[in-house]
């Protein structure tokens, strides 16, 4: 029995399938983009700033995210050893760039799923606060000690790839690593930088891949005109295997509506959670 994940015993015969026939996570990739609009956000932003409560552009893309996946909760599954699981949390793995150097260190911060943006931007700054130093963290020093071990390095490794793929890993182990997460996210506006679409590890269980990029402007008929509007990109990579197509597209939909309206974002979540594909409406997609 898994340590990080729950089963699924009831999903749709499709689904069950699946998993034989795309075997690889990179097999089942699906990509797109997001366009965010960035008035709502800077508005939101700004007002909150006037309170002393300052969020980041982050903190809104992650809490609307959180609050989606509260929503929409097979998008919190993951595939391990051809089978359909559950995760039991919820974490996130970011990158941190360390304050006296150009490495960085990749970790994971957790969350509940009725976190609200103001929780969730004081768990980012303390992540983000304990992750900067020069100190190694926790995966960091284990990676350093296989890596110190002659000739052990293949064997380690093969070793860890054997354990997740039939959930043997130890839940030490589990906690520290980035691999298995609920969603992957990257800010490369943060470093000037355009979205991609971010690759999802074959190792671990992290199913989603989110990167957001510089701003650009992207052009929408209003009134029977052009205009074009300030957008954040979302780079968003996905694994097929967890849902279907449909699902998916109305998760990113709720997401847009958090992210156009981010006040829906405070206080504990109010909405129906989505937790059956909805057969007719599917088919009429295929």
């Amino acid at each position: 029995m898994r340590c990080d994940g729950i089963k699924v015993k009831n999903c749709d015969p499709m689904y069950a399938l699946i998993p034989y026939f795309l075997t690889k996570r990179y097999d089942a990739m699906n990509m797109t983009t997001i366009d965010i609009p960035v008035e709502p956000l800077k508005k939101y932003i700004n007002e909150k700033r006037k309170e002393g409560r300052p969020i980041s552009h982050l903190a809104l893309v992650l809490a609307a995210y959180i609050r989606t996946a509260a929503q929409f909760p097979l998008i919190n599954r993951f595939i391990g050893n051809k089978s359909v699981y559950q995760h039991n949390d919820f974490t996130v793995s970011m990158v941190v760039l360390r304050h006296n150097s150009n490495d960085d260190t990749m970790a994971k911060i957790s969350f509940e799923m009725a976190d609200d943006i103001f929780e969730v931007q004081r768990k980012i700054d303390e992540f983000v606060e304990s992750n900067r130093s020069d100190a190694d963290q926790s995966l960091d020093k284990i990676m350093r000690i296989i890596q110190g071990i002659p000739g052990v390095m293949g064997l380690a490794i093969a070793a860890l790839r054997f354990m997740d793929k039939h959930g043997l890993l130890p839940r030490a182990i589990v906690d520290v690593s980035p691999f298995h997460a609920s969603l992957l996210i990257s800010n490369l506006a943060s470093i000037r930088t355009n979205h991609i679409y971010h690759h999802v590890y074959q190792f671990g269980t992290t199913s989603v891949g989110i990167t957001m990029g510089n701003m650009r402007e992207v052009p929408k008929r209003k009134g029977g005109i052009i205009v074009h509007e300030k957008c954040i990109p979302l780079g968003v990579v996905m694994d097929e295997r967890i849902c279907s197509g449909h699902y998916f597209a109305r998760a990113f939909q709720a997401l847009k509506g958090y992210l156009a309206a981010p006040s829906t974002l405070e206080g504990p979540p109010t909405f129906e959670v989505i937790e059956k594909e909805e057969a007719a409406k599917i088919s009429q997609t295929i």
